[in-house]
């Protein structure tokens, strides 16, 4: 009689043990940009929420947050980072917000690029703080808004008074 054939089953982990891959493997540095911390514009936007992806509290968030406004201001900040043409896994409308930022958070030997962000949250929630600041989301953007609300206001009212009833 032959004997019989024995399966082995291997998990996943057992079969890639020997291949280097994911971002946490113990041979890659803190400087490879494997290992920067990803992020999104929907981490930190008010509009949407926890489970759309906001990461921040909605009183710190901000409203739509654009690519280049995070980028200057990580770039003002002295970090280190790649932009890379990725969409939000939960977004909805995969042509309009693509775009993610890779941000180098820790040297080589494990201590933060910068001693005041320590982690992921704290570079979030600095962000969400400095954008409304710049100068492309002063004073000009509202100024502008309100002058359209007003000139549709005064049109919409002029339309009216001229109606016969």
């Amino acid at each position: 009689m032959a004997s019989p054939i024995q399966l082995v089953s291997l998990s996943r982990r057992e079969r890639t043990a020997n291949i280097n891959v994911g971002s946490f493997h113990p041979t890659k540095k803190h400087s490879d940009k494997a290992r920067w911390i990803c992020f999104y514009p929907s981490y930190i936007n008010n509009k949407r929420t926890v489970s759309e992806g906001r990461k921040i509290p909605m009183k710190s968030a901000v409203e739509n947050p654009t690519l280049s406004e995070i980028k200057d201001v990580l770039l003002n900040a002295g970090f280190s980072i790649e932009l890379e043409n990725k969409v939000f896994p939960r977004e909805l409308n995969k042509y309009d917000n693509r775009g993610r930022i890779r941000v180098q958070l820790r040297n080589d030997d494990g201590t933060p690029v910068k001693s005041d962000f320590k982690d992921r949250e704290s570079i979030f929630l600095y962000v969400a703080e400095t954008i409304p600041k710049l100068k492309t989301r002063g004073a000009g953007g509202v100024a502008k808004s309100s002058t359209q609300t007003q000139s549709q206001a005064s049109s919409t009212s002029s339309k009216k008074s001229g109606k016969k009833k």
